[in-house]
């Protein structure tokens, strides 16, 4: 099976890079192909002539989104499109990768596939946008879902607390938003078994149990033996430009009809500080 990456120089693409064994791997960063230009996508699936493409090329840079909107708009809806159409033309199969962002955060049990799209931020209504417009263009289409995700390789939650504890003796972290964090490795796993599972439709791929990000803090600062006392705080106190979801944890029942389980996130954390500091 042949596999084209979109979006491999990533925190998630880079993870599918390194896990992705068995297939013949194509990885595409930016300076490859550029996903806002039709043409650069033709180009690169012509070349590649992908069974599958995995879409994790996107501007996730959620504060950044709201004073860039035409950028994430250009970007996450309409490049996402531009390999949707590329991938119909090749008779591809396409993974696209969303977010818990595309919800309200009003719920407080765990979101279905099927639960409305409400988002609150631009990131949000961007990738809201490309799942629409992907459903349209593609109806086989496989789109994954995910939450707070962590890894190796890029900026991420952990690594931020890591760095912060190194330096302070007490860290304020919000108690008042709930979800999912998902490893980078977990997840590309996940993804590869459903490529070969033939996943079409709106799958739902978290790591197992949920927490809120003081919850996530003090979890991170505990297993790295650090000495730092994290407190909780609430949102307001710490205001962003762009709405987060209150709460976004994603149901597994998706996942779960094609036989894929996830780690629990504690058990994802541990093995990501193993990954980050080799002994």
């Amino acid at each position: 099976m042949r596999i084209t990456i979109f979006g491999a120089s990533g925190l998630l693409g880079k993870a599918l890079m390194r896990e992705w064994k068995e297939h013949q791997v194509t990885g595409l960063g930016s300076k490859d192909a550029d996903i806002r230009d039709p043409r650069q996508v033709e180009n690169a699936v012509e070349e590649t002539h992908p069974d599958w493409i995995v879409l994790a090329a996107a501007y996730t840079d959620v504060d950044g989104c709201e004073t860039n909107r035409e950028l994430a708009f250009a970007v996450n809806r309409d490049g996402a499109a531009n390999v949707a159409q590329a991938a119909k033309q090749h008779n591809s199969r396409l993974l696209f990768l969303s977010t818990d962002y595309v919800f309200d955060g009003r719920k407080t049990a765990p979101y279905e596939v099927g639960d409305p799209r409400s988002p609150q931020s631009v990131y949000g209504c961007s990738k809201a946008e490309a799942e629409t417009q992907l459903e349209n263009i593609m109806p086989d289409c496989c789109i994954v879902r995910t939450s707070w995700l962590f890894g190796v390789g890029g900026k991420c939650f952990p690594d931020t607390i890591l760095k912060l504890a190194s330096m302070r003796a007490q860290l304020d972290v919000v108690n008042d938003q709930r979800g999912s964090p998902t490893y980078a490795v977990d997840l590309a796993r996940a993804i590869m078994q459903l490529c070969r599972k033939g996943a079409k439709g709106v799958v739902h791929v978290t790591n197992g149990g949920d927490c809120t990000w003081f919850d996530f803090a003090q979890a991170i600062v505990s297993v790295a033996g650090l000495k730092t006392i994290i407190r909780p705080t609430t949102t307001d106190r710490f205001p962003r430009p762009a709405k987060r979801p209150k709460y976004s944890v994603l149901s597994a029942s998706s996942l779960d009809q094609y036989g894929v389980g996830m780690p629990n996130w504690r058990d994802a954390l541990r093995r990501y500080l193993v990954e980050r500091n080799p002994a």
